[in-house]
């Protein structure tokens, strides 16, 4: 009868090296079959023109939109506007005082028109006439001096000084460039637009009606529009203030030159032309987002309790 023999163990240091071996085999059969057995996880992607695709706003068509700047600022702020605020924007003009092209998008000179002992006689227009005749290389650091915004504008800023100049020849100008449009809205090139908003709110308006909206400010008797803040007029109101000025404007050339301020002059020249104002604060509003308490009221309104369509002094 043979005796019984235990078995003989495996030494212990094959274990050592066959266990790691056996784990990772076991590990790799779990995995091959849950690849197997799920699909590939689908991660988000987006299509290779998202970025370019206009959102569809009917009623868009029906708006002439108006960016005016100037020499000094232009090539740093209107490319951007090309990229973002214009972008989808089907009818727009560019005013500036310096034509010149930019990313191949014309910018028309507003004073173009303006008389011309005006031009030679009055010193607002130094920086004009200098980049006029020898272009952008006329420029000099002085020019360039951004100045702090004050309660009386940036008379430290030659730019800033011409920029009263382009208000009322801007109007006419833009009803040459298209005379059918239903709305005219104006905009700065520190100013941004909401465009469905603007659209949603000029809706519930008659654009056959003569209508002036902007965000309201007062200089002595005059209520006006503030520039900054974005303003907008009817078709009918464009005529009328294009009528008045023709008129006489030698006259209206020199109440722009004893003011201080393009905006209160268009607001006097509406005003004269039989065009009150619509006060659109909260609507069109005059500085940022961050600057503004969304809870506190003024004329009876709250910010939060109306959809923005403009703001003012926004970088890129």
């Amino acid at each position: 009868m043979t005796a019984f023999r235990p078995a003989r163990h495996p030494p212990r240091s094959r274990i050592t090296w066959i266990s790691p071996i056996l784990g990772l085999l076991v590990i790799l059969f779990i995995y091959i079959n849950h690849q197997n057995a799920s699909p590939p996880i689908a991660f988000p992607h987006r299509e290779k023109n998202a970025d370019t695709a206009c959102p569809n706003i009917p009623g868009l068509e029906d708006i002439f939109v108006i960016l005016k700047t100037g020499v000094t600022e232009a090539r740093d702020k209107v490319p951007i506007h090309l990229q973002t605020t214009l972008r989808c924007i089907p009818n727009y003009i560019i005013f500036s005082d310096y034509a010149e092209k930019i990313n191949n998008v014309q910018l028309h000179d507003v004073l173009e028109n303006v008389a011309e002992d005006i031009k030679q006689s009055n010193p607002d227009f130094s920086i004009y006439n200098r980049v006029r005749a020898a272009g952008r290389t006329a420029l000099t650091t002085s020019d360039m001096n951004p100045d702090t915004n004050s309660a009386f504008g940036k008379p430290n800023n030659p730019g800033w000084k011409l920029d009263k100049w382009k208000f009322l020849p801007m109007i006419e100008e833009t009803l040459k460039a298209r005379d059918d449009a239903k709305w005219y809205v104006f905009m700065e090139a520190d100013t941004y637009f909401f465009w469905p908003n603007l659209v949603s709110w000029l809706g519930q308006l008659e654009h056959q009606q003569p209508y002036y909206l902007g965000n309201q400010m007062q200089i002595a008797d005059v209520v006006f529009a503030h520039g900054g803040s974005g303003f907008v007029l009817s078709n009918p109101a464009m005529r009328a203030a294009v009528t008045l000025r023709k008129e006489n404007v030698d006259a209206w050339d020199r109440v722009t030159n004893d003011h201080w301020a393009g905006d209160c002059v268009l607001g006097k020249l509406m005003a004269d032309a039989g065009v009150g104002m619509l006060w659109a604060w909260p609507v069109l509003i005059s500085g940022q987002p961050s600057e503004l308490d969304f809870f506190s009221e003024g004329y009876h309104k709250k910010p939060w309790c109306y959809a923005p369509v403009a703001y003012h002094h926004l970088g890129p």
